[in-house]
C-alpha cells in the first residue's frame, strides 16, 4: 500500500510546488510508482508535469465533490514519468462546495483509498494556505514534508502549520506525523539563511532532511518547459538534490520499518 506525503506550507514561494513535482520525478527515477495529486487552483504542479490545465476533463475538485471516480481523473505524464490527479481553479469551487458536504474533511482519504495499492508514493501538492483542501489532505496522508525557506519569518509561519498537524492528528487522523522540513531556495553565502538553518537543527534535529536544495536557474526554468528539472537538466544541481531527497526519503521509510516500535508520531 502506498505512503501518502502531503506537501505543504501555509507560506507561499516557499518551492512547496517544485519539491512536490521533483521529488514525484525523482522517485519515479528509482522505479517506484507514483501519483501525484494537485490541490492547488493555481494548478502548477499539474502544469509542471506536461499537463495542460486548461484542457482536462476532470480534474480533483470533480473527485473531491464526489462527481465522479477518481480512476476517470488520474492522467498519465510521459513527461514527468508519474500519474497525476490534475487540478485547476474549478478547486476554489471545491472548496466551497465541501463546507456543505458531510465527512468534509475525508473526501480526499476516501478517493484515494481506490487507487492507493497501485502506488508505492502518492504526493499531494496543497495550496499555500490552510484551508479546507489542506485540511483534507493531511486528514489523508501518512505524514508531512514541510519545505522551508531560511528567511526571517520561516520559523514563525512554521508554529501555526505544527499546531493544524497537532490538531488534524488529534481529531481526525491519529498516524500523522511530519515526515521531514526541507530546506529550499538555499544560499549557503548568506549569513542569515545559515542562522536559520541553524535554528531548524536545533529544534528539530533529525527531522531535518540533510539534503539541502540550493537556489538554482536550471529549477526555475524548467516549469516552463512543462517537466520536471530531472527531465530538463539531470545534470543540474536542483536535479541532483531532488534525487539525493529520494533516496534520503526512501531510506528514512526503510530504517523506521526495521524499527516498527520507534516513535513516528514526534
Amino acid at each position: 500500500m502506498g505512503k501518502i506525503i502531503a506537501i505543504t506550507n501555509q507560506k507561499g514561494g516557499v518551492g512547496k510546488t517544485t519539491t512536490c513535482v521533483n521529488l514525484a520525478a525523482a522517485l519515479a527515477l528509482t522505479r517506484r510508482r507514483v501519483l501525484l495529486i494537485d490541490l492547488d487552483p493555481q494548478g502548477n504542479a499539474t502544469m509542471g508535469s506536461g499537463v495542460d490545465k486548461h484542457e482536462i476533463e476532470y480534474s480533483s475538485c470533480d473527485v473531491l465533490l464526489g462527481e465522479i471516480d477518481i480512476r476517470q481523473a488520474i492522467l498519465p505524464s510521459e513527461a514527468a514519468g508519474y500519474d497525476v490527479l490534475p487540478g485547476n481553479s474549478d478547486l476554489t469551487a471545491a472548496e466551497v462546495g465541501l463546507l456543505e458536504m458531510d465527512d468534509r474533511e475525508r473526501r480526499l482519504a476516501e478517493a484515494l483509498a481506490g487507487v492507493r495499492e497501485r502506488y508505492d508514493y502518492l504526493l499531494i501538492d496543497c495550496p499555500p494556505s490552510l484551508n479546507m483542501l489542506t485540511i483534507n489532505a493531511l486528514t489523508a496522508a501518512d505524514g508531512v514534508l514541510i519545505p522551508i525557506q531560511c528567511e526571517y519569518y520561516a520559523l514563525e509561519g512554521l508554529s501555526a502549520l505544527l499546531e493544524t498537524i497537532e490538531q488534524v492528528r488529534a481529531t481526525v487522523n491519529p498516524r500523522l506525523h511530519i515526515e521531514g522540513l526541507l530546506r529550499t531556495m538555499f544560499d549557503a553565502r548568506n549569513r542569515l539563511a545559515n542562522q536559520v538553518s541553524e535554528q531548524l537543527l536545533e529544534h528539530f534535529a533529525d527531522r531535518v532532511y540533510r539534503t539541502i536544495v540550493p537556489r538554482n536557474v536550471r529549477l526555475a526554468e524548467a516549469p516552463s518547459h512543462g517537466m520536471p528539472v530531472l527531465r530538463y537538466d539531470k545534470a543540474s544541481r536542483g536535479a541532483l538534490a531532488y534525487l539525493a531527497l529520494a533516496g534520503e526519503l526512501v531510506r528514512r521509510e526503510h530504517e523506521a520499518q526495521q524499527t516498527p516500535t520507534s516513535a513516528t508520531t514526534e
